[in-house]
């Protein structure tokens, strides 16, 4: 793929203060215990982690609100937590970076879901995840529903974050979809594997290539496979791109009657994938309210993935640090 010209992605990158996020989806809290490891424990063949530092990050759907925000957009974030101490943490982190909340509601019949990861020495030693997963109660679907009819006009962009954990269900998305499509919204999908059923007709959606490998119905091992799956999504979901991020090869942005764009990686170093995927709806959704077109808004969004890979843990960039990035890539 040819690369966007530097001034052109300054005047979009400069977009992103203006534009309005409307974020629905499973909110989850993430928590990271740092420590090293000296020795493998007497009571089982594991390793003893003394601790150093904990803290706590958005994630899930939080994440992509956080994303967003802090790439300069004002974002409304919609979701699940319960009745618990675990629900007041994320809420305050997420109004802390200044995500809007309103739309974030309590159900009384689960936790607030929660994953936590043992670091030690840079590498993830296990991760323990605090949850259940059951579709949510009507009154709480009915007031995330309410909300969204709220919002919609107000908003640029609709990104439905699909995590399997009960929030993102059939009866939602349809009215989402309708929503968007009415008050003609970009709507982005960040895709559980099963349940691509879920989402026909919305603008884009964004699967890792295993995803689209099983919602195709065959694993994607080279061009030809990765074109087919691209193709096949766009048909059966009937949306308008498709933008399948391939890890290290960078991704693969499909549109109806135009070729595969391939777009490589721009990582530099690895250190962890966790939430890329996030960053990349995020920046993809800013960047087309911003008035990119499909292909530029994926070279836009890939550079911002390629940046907070290379950070440890589930980080987030911003328009300062995406503006270096791309003007010594695409101005030097």
């Amino acid at each position: 793929m040819r690369s966007p010209a530097f001034a052109a992605v300054q005047k979009i990158i400069s977009s992103f203060k203006n534009a309005k996020v409307l974020v629905v989806g499973d909110l989850i809290l993430d928590e990271f215990i740092w420590g090293t490891v000296t020795r493998i424990s007497p009571e089982a063949p594991v390793p003893v982690v003394w601790v150093d530092a904990e803290n706590f990050m958005p994630g899930g759907a939080s994440n992509v609100a956080h994303n967003v925000r802090s790439l300069g957009g004002e974002v409304f974030l919609a979701g699940v937590v319960g009745n618990d101490s675990r629900g007041e943490t994320l809420r305050a982190l997420l109004q802390k970076k200044g995500v809007h909340c309103d739309g974030v509601f309590v159900d009384k019949q689960r936790p607030t879901t929660q994953k936590t990861r043992v670091i030690a020495h840079h590498q993830q030693v296990v991760r323990i995840d605090r949850e259940k997963a059951q579709a949510l109660p009507a009154a709480v679907l009915s007031d995330l529903l309410d909300y969204a009819r709220e919002m919609i006009r107000k908003v640029d962009a609709l990104l439905i974050e699909d995590y399997g954990k009960g929030v993102i269900v059939p009866k939602l998305v349809k009215e989402l979809v309708r929503l968007g499509k009415r008050h003609k919204k970009i709507i982005a999908v960040d895709p559980k594997e099963d349940h691509f059923s879920y989402y026909h007709g919305v603008t884009t959606i964004t699967p890792n290539h295993h995803e689209a490998g099983t919602a195709a119905g065959f694993p994607i091992k080279d061009d030809l496979s990765l074109k087919k799956a691209g193709q096949t999504l766009l048909d059966r979901l009937r949306c308008e791109t498709v933008l399948i991020t391939l890890g290290e090869n960078g991704m693969s942005l499909f549109q109806k009657g135009r070729p595969m764009v391939k777009i490589p990686t721009v990582a530099q170093d690895v250190f962890d994938v966790s939430g890329a995927g996030d960053t990349v709806i995020s920046a993809y959704a800013l960047a087309r309210a911003g008035g990119a077109a499909p292909a530029e808004a994926a070279a836009i969004s890939n550079f911002a993935a390629g940046i907070v890979v290379g950070k440890v843990g589930v980080a987030v960039t911003t328009p300062e640090e995406l503006l270096e990035r791309m003007r010594k890539e695409l101005a030097g």
